[in-house]
């Protein structure tokens, strides 16, 4: 474990702000800018048809222009996290908003889809450096107690919430403005939150040389590049090189970077970070909820444009109950964490993300929104809210301070890497089962997308068996133990 400790954020930030309430405002800035890394994650998704058909793109390669940022910002985030910890958090901060507007920018002027598809690369490359940045400065600025399960609360509800807004936002600009507006709105949000933490955020990083190990880069990204590469293939089918290869190129990378990391001296991910069973618990439920959110998301909105015939902006108020439930039930979790402890809600919310997706195989071409789409919504608002707010105190659960920005680098990494492998496996899914069904294109569809919601119920489910296994914190954790106090079984 290092030794050294990272420079204490939240006093010099009490100093400069009367009353104690720097802080606070420092949550406000850093989670609108986590609220803008998921935000992008799917506002494009209700203008992809229209964007498509504007821009002359292929069926095949329309998953890009999502998957792309995706990948992006999960090949590097690890990466990010350890520039932010050495290069300090927020000069890293400051830098990547300021590159994420001039991505947002570029994409939002994009002529011509690879132009395009690369401003979605950039805007996840910074995004990378974005948001481990924030959360490692949210972690410092609450070091412990009843207010660090607060912030966490928040912070954490925002990695639904946004994806949920990205929808609505996304129709609304596609219908009645333009679908280039799902880039540039990011310009003026960064520019506040980069104002916001430069204003009313301290200097925060760890001591030390900086050291980075640039194998373990290599091997994470390229590991990553391939398995999401070789899952997109599989749309074409399995049994061709370009998807078992790259799947196994993928496997055998990552298997390379696992042993690099236990042998160099400054590892780009700490085992100990990973290894430790809360923290694996919240990085695994992370991983998989990110599978269902940006995956499942992006196939229930295909549902409601293209099978049901709901404009853009229309269909983005079809999904706006989930965001309401989800914020909802995000507050009352938080609220009784104490009571509850991590095990519980991580368990259950699963159940009710379960339900949803069997609830939406039930889709047909003649489906009613009110019987088949709303139950299942409400459903999964329910279950993302239970599983989110605990997730993301868990993740940063006994982290040492040095690591603080690699630790909230590889939850948000969980995340969007499972949303990138979810789009790739469920794409896939949806095509093989949309060709094999026959019959009239809209029934052959509403197949392609129920089988996709088969899967996605199976693999929410697997988050609560991990929930019950590995959860073991005590419940007094989240009332006020610091937050690097040993664990207590429970």
């Amino acid at each position: 474990m290092a030794t050294q400790t990272a420079t204490p954020a939240v006093s010099a930030e009490r100093a400069e702000s009367p009353g104690g309430r720097g802080e606070w405002w420092a949550l406000v800035f850093l989670a609108l800018a986590q609220f803008m890394v998921v935000l992008d994650g799917t506002i494009v998704n209700l203008a992809l048809p229209r964007l498509q058909a504007e821009m002359g793109i292929s069926d095949s390669t329309r998953a890009w222009v999502v998957t792309a940022y995706a990948l992006a910002l999960g090949a590097f985030l690890l990466l990010g996290g350890r520039i932010a910890d050495f290069w300090g958090r927020k000069r890293a901060f400051m830098t990547a908003a300021t590159g994420f507007a001039v991505a947002s920018l570029l994409g939002g002027l994009a002529q011509a889809p690879w132009e395009l598809i690369g401003a979605r690369a950039l805007q996840g490359l910074f995004a990378a450096l974005l948001a481990p940045a924030a959360l490692a400065l949210l972690t410092v600025s609450f070091p412990g107690g009843r207010e660090r399960g607060t912030a966490f609360a928040v912070f954490g509800s925002i990695s639904g919430v946004g994806a949920a807004v990205g929808v609505l936002l996304g129709g609304f600009l596609t219908d009645y403005v333009s679908w280039r507006w799902c880039f540039l709105v990011n310009v003026p949000i960064a520019v506040v939150a980069l104002l916001g933490v430069w204003e009313r955020v301290a200097e925060s990083k760890a001591g030390g040389v900086p050291r980075y190990d640039w194998p373990g880069v290599v091997l994470a990204a390229l590991g990553l590049g391939a398995l999401v590469y070789g899952f997109t293939n599989a749309e074409h089918g399995w049994a061709t090189p370009g998807a078992w290869g790259f799947i196994l190129a993928g496997v055998v990378l990552i298997a390379l970077f696992i042993a690099v990391e236990k042998r160099v001296a400054h590892p780009l991910l700490p085992l100990r970070v990973a290894t430790e069973r809360n923290r694996a618990a919240a990085f695994l439920a992370s991983f998989l909820a990110g599978a269902v959110l940006i995956g499942g998301i992006l196939f229930i909105n295909f549902y409601i444009q293209i099978v049901l015939g709901f404009a853009p902006f229309i269909a983005g108020l079809a999904s706006l109950p989930m965001t309401v439930v989800l914020i909802i039930t995000a507050a009352i979790v938080a609220k009784n964490l104490p009571t509850l402890g991590a095990r519980i809600p991580t368990a259950v919310g699963p159940v009710f993300m379960a339900a949803a997706m069997l609830w939406l195989t039930q889709v047909t071409p003649d489906g009613n929104y009110a019987v088949v789409m709303l139950p299942a919504l409400i459903l999964l608002g329910i279950g993302l809210g239970m599983v989110f707010v605990p997730m993301q105190n868990l993740a940063l659960f006994g982290v040492d301070k040095d690591d603080a920005g690699v630790a909230s680098a590889l939850v948000n990494a969980s995340q969007q890497i499972g949303g990138s492998l979810g789009i790739a496996l469920f794409s896939t899914i949806a095509a093989a089962a949309t060709a094999t069904a026959g019959g009239a294109p809209l029934a052959a569809l509403s197949s392609g997308y129920a089988a996709v919601f088969w899967w996605a119920a199976g693999v929410a489910i697997l988050i609560a068996p991990i929930a019950l296994v590995l959860i073991d914190i005590n419940r007094k954790t989240f009332s006020g133990a610091a937050p690097d106090a040993p664990a207590v079984h429970l």
